[in-house]
């Protein structure tokens, strides 16, 4: 069993703590991703971690780029180097590395959040109750809460800082944040990621109703795939056979948490999604931990 890390300290530079990942500088040119075992839930970091969710996460990842990249689907260009994270770290620091690291090249990342939909729920569903839309895109009457889409729907958010909530914004913002080619390319990219790998999901029984995807720009102004991918941290994983359109599917995320964080009480009121959160119970990080590793298991074997 690896280190429980909810904090790492490596020598290398330290570029930017996330809610998640750590990333470090090595060189100019690439970036030591640590993916943390600690949790995020409406924005805010909670204070105990989940033991093995960090490498469980990076390996979900790597999957996934595996799936999606050169050797598969080939969609898009990804941002790993395919050097080993062990090779750049003191000997002392192989421990809070492996496993649940990720050495990627260093790419100037775009301000918005690639979000994309095949079914309606979270968010998504309380705006389309309101006004029969998400994001401004108009959606058929009649829909349920988990209802699938007649087709995948881009709804992207302009990334926030850390602590601060994402902000769901319509694709014509984007234009104005980032060009048109750019952000058409980004739309029509990451539908066709979307698709593809919620086909392969669904051969392993594991419906993705809705995930967000972020990228960057290389030297040479090439769009490419960042961050992790289509892990139960962004994205919304339902087993198959439990889905009922009308209903809350159970999932393989963190909805368990996110569940347990909507009824508790912090003074005697509920909590108000500001930090700092309320400790939060065994038994909620067990089956979270659990669900985790269900949906590794679940997808690679």
């Amino acid at each position: 069993m690896n280190a429980v890390v909810h904090t790492s300290a490596l020598s290398l530079p330290l570029l930017a703590r996330g809610k998640v990942r750590d990333n470090y500088a090595v060189g100019d040119d690439r970036i030591l991703m640590v993916a943390s075992d600690r949790l995020s839930a409406f924005d805010v970091i909670m204070g105990e971690p989940i033991p093995g969710k960090g490498a469980l996460l990076t390996q979900m990842a790597l999957f996934w780029f595996d799936k999606l990249g050169p050797n598969g689907a080939n969609i898009c260009p990804n941002h790993l180097t395919g050097d080993a994270p062990e090779s750049v770290v003191l000997p002392s620091e192989v421990p809070q590395v492996t496993g649940r690291s990720m050495l990627v090249k260093r790419l100037k990342p775009l301000p918005v959040e690639a979000v994309v939909r095949g079914y309606l729920a979270g968010s998504g569903w309380k705006e389309y109750q309101e006004n029969s839309a998400v994001c401004g895109v108009k959606l058929p009457a009649g829909l349920k809460n988990a209802s699938r889409l007649p087709e995948p729907i881009y709804t992207p958010a302009a990334k926030a800082a850390v602590g601060d909530h994402d902000e769901n914004i319509t694709f014509e913002k984007t234009v104005e944040m980032i060009g048109l080619e750019l952000a058409t390319q980004i739309r029509d990219i990451s539908i066709r990621i979307y698709k593809a790998a919620a086909e392969i999901a669904l051969t392993k029984g594991i419906i993705i109703a809705d995930t967000k995807f972020e990228f960057g720009l290389d030297k040479e102004g090439t769009l490419t795939l960042m961050d992790e991918v289509l892990t139960p941290d962004s994205s919304r994983f339902w087993p198959q056979e439990s889905y009922q359109e009308g209903t809350n599917p159970p999932s393989y995320d963190k909805q368990f948490v996110r569940d347990w964080l909507e009824q508790a009480q912090v003074d005697g009121k509920p909590w108000s999604k500001t930090p700092p959160a309320p400790r939060v119970p065994n038994e909620v990080i067990a089956k979270t931990a659990a669900k985790y590793q269900e949906a590794l298991t679940r997808l690679t074997s």
